[in-house]
């Protein structure tokens, strides 16, 4: 994967318990999988600036850290243990707390703290066995927890994901194209939160699309596929000009990197929205947008396994 072999290229391999690092000419493969329980990359400089999203890869047991499109770093990671299995989803930051404390599980410290549901699920550091341990949590690595806290901002996107290692087709959704007389559903309502991070969701499952801005759900619609969806995929705006809007595709462990990265608009055309909820959208959307395409069910309850979008009712 080209991404990935830039980032190893880049970054500077680090542990949670000793200033060990060492740098990795681009023709070594594998650093990332070969990294042990506690090691992380991290090379800021290759994104100096620009939004941030966390993808989490519950397969891989790796958190990966983009900046404006790029990756950053990755880390191991320690997730769900047997009955204590980490949602799937799509979350934002809901709080950020340097000395948290669990007041589920005995003062248990959570130091660097990035809360993702009310309900106890949280990025944090934590102790790294080199398999899923957690009571639900994503745990980090010290240092890169630190690291990564530093970068994010609340309402900032955290994507949990299965992805298969598997390469397969994946259609690209109709975020901001579409058929005039296309006539479905929808609910658009952007005062619910008025400022904020805007992350798309589009269930292929569902055939509908959510939008979030700042995690609070400012609308939705049902949306006509012309393929079926396959495997999870993310995208990130990365500018808007005369020419129209970029998207580019975030690659998720596991995904081969493509040979284009940015959407054509013929992909982008690959569906239909209805032509004023369209519209409403493009009102909002800015650099930095971000947008999860799933094969899961944004629903509670039915078939598939259901996908967490967000979890902010407070307890």
């Amino acid at each position: 994967m080209k991404f990935m072999r830039k980032l190893a290229a880049c970054l500077a391999l680090s542990t949670a318990t000793a200033a060990i690092s060492q740098s990795y000419p681009v023709e070594v493969d594998g650093q990332i999988e070969q990294l042990k329980p506690g090691e992380y990359l991290w090379a800021p400089g290759i994104a100096p600036a620009g939004p941030v999203t966390v993808i989490v890869n519950l397969k891989t047991q790796r958190a990966y850290a983009y900046r404006n499109g790029l990756p950053i770093g990755v880390s191991t990671v320690s997730t769900g243990a047997a009955g204590h299995r980490t949602p799937t989803g799509v979350f934002t930051i809901l709080q950020k707390d340097v000395d948290h404390v669990s007041n589920i599980y005995s003062n248990a410290p959570m130091p660097f703290m990035q809360r993702l549901t009310w309900g106890g699920i949280a990025l944090h550091a934590g102790n790294l066995p080199g398999y899923p341990a957690s009571h639900g949590c994503v745990r980090l690595p010290a240092a890169f927890a630190k690291l990564l806290y530093g970068l994010t901002r609340l309402g900032m996107t955290v994507v949990i994901t299965e992805a298969s290692t598997v390469p397969v087709a994946v259609s690209v959704p109709p975020i901001l194209t579409g058929e005039d007389d296309v006539r479905v559903d929808y609910d658009w309502h952007p005062e619910r939160s008025a400022t904020g991070p805007v992350s798309i969701v589009v269930s292929g499952r569902d055939q509908r699309l959510v939008v979030l801005r700042n995690g609070v759900e400012i609308g939705s619609s049902a949306i006509v596929l012309d393929d079926p969806v396959t495997v999870t995929q993310a995208f990130t705006l990365q500018s808007i000009d005369a020419t129209g809007q970029h998207w580019f595709r975030i690659p998720l462990p596991g995904q081969p990197t493509p040979a284009e990265t940015e959407l054509t608009a013929k992909e982008q055309a690959r569906g239909q929205l209805p032509a004023q909820f369209r519209t409403s959208l493009a009102t909002i959307l800015k650099a930095g947008t971000t947008m999860l395409v799933t094969r899961d069910t944004l629903k509670a309850a039915g078939t598939g396994q259901p996908l967490t979008v967000v979890a902010a009712d407070v307890p």
